[in-house]
């Protein structure tokens, strides 16, 4: 009963909104809310999925099909954050910077189509990790129904499940920019680089999966289970000489295993 509780009031919050942009990844979170806001918005709802280096680009076209699975109207922007040079500098608030430069674009598009809120997924659980784009949220007045709610990423899962949504099991994805340490200046074949290395990767259907670069060196996560499917031959040393060709100089698989947020442990001390 309590998650349906939560789910009435969602539903009674995207009723008063009256018209939505919502950002829109192809995760798990914005998944359910763009398939929950079309249900209760219909036309009314727009999802917007932003276009830039720091996006997978098989997570874009994900996300346009799942878009027209569930039927919502659909828009793509392309938006380069690496023009804003504090960004590019990757300070430990860059997301900051980033998520003010992509919600003001969708300001813009909400402005343009008549519609009186732009939102984004967050949920309960977004607050446990270090996440200075909230800041950017709250200054800019998005809304987060999932967090407003009181829906968990759990609760979310479950809610996606009954939907018969195929992202229900989805793993949690995060931006190709929280591969590269805190100081170390982004640039887009860095970005790249790391996209095609956790591509070479994907074959293996790893639960959890990071692909950090640290310079010259590329530091793989994945849960500890699963070090046997990176350790067998002949894929190690394939996986070694791909990451090699790419240009990292030593490969690296971090025996702590996976875990969220590795890159702001330095940030704790």
């Amino acid at each position: 009963m309590e998650l349906q509780n939560k789910l009435a009031v969602l539903d009674k919050l995207l009723a008063q909104y009256k018209g939505i942009v919502i950002g829109f990844s192809g995760g798990v979170d914005s998944t359910f809310l763009i398939s929950e806001a079309y249900k209760v918005l219909g036309a009314q709802a727009l999802a917007v999925t932003v276009d830039s280096v720091f996006c997978a680009r098989r997570e874009l076209a994900e996300a346009g099909e799942l878009a027209a699975a569930i039927g919502i109207r659909h828009k793509r922007i392309t938006v380069h954050p690496l023009n804003n040079r504090t960004v590019a500098t990757n300070p430990p608030d860059r997301c900051y910077y980033c998520k003010k430069t992509i919600f003001s674009h969708l300001l813009d598009i909400a402005a343009e189509e008549g519609l009186t809120y732009v939102a984004d997924g967050s949920n309960m659980d977004d607050d446990k990790d270090y996440r200075p784009g909230m800041k950017a949220l709250k200054e800019l007045k998005i809304v987060s129904p999932l967090q407003q709610a009181g829906l968990t990423k759990a609760d979310i899962r479950q809610l996606s499940k009954e939907r018969e949504l195929s992202t229900w099991q989805k793993e949690s994805a995060a931006c190709l920019a929280s591969r590269i340490p805190y100081g170390e200046e982004l640039t887009p074949e860095k970005l790249q680089r790391v996209e095609a290395a956790e591509a070479f990767l994907a074959p293996l259907h790893l639960k959890h999966l990071r692909v950090r670069s640290h310079g010259d060196l590329a530091r793989i996560e994945v849960s500890t289970e699963e070090f046997p499917k990176i350790l067998a031959e002949p894929f190690k040393t394939k996986l070694a000489a791909f990451l090699k060709n790419l240009g990292f100089k030593y490969v690296t698989l971090d025996l702590e295993g996976y875990r969220t947020g590795s890159l702001n442990e330095v940030l704790q001390k």
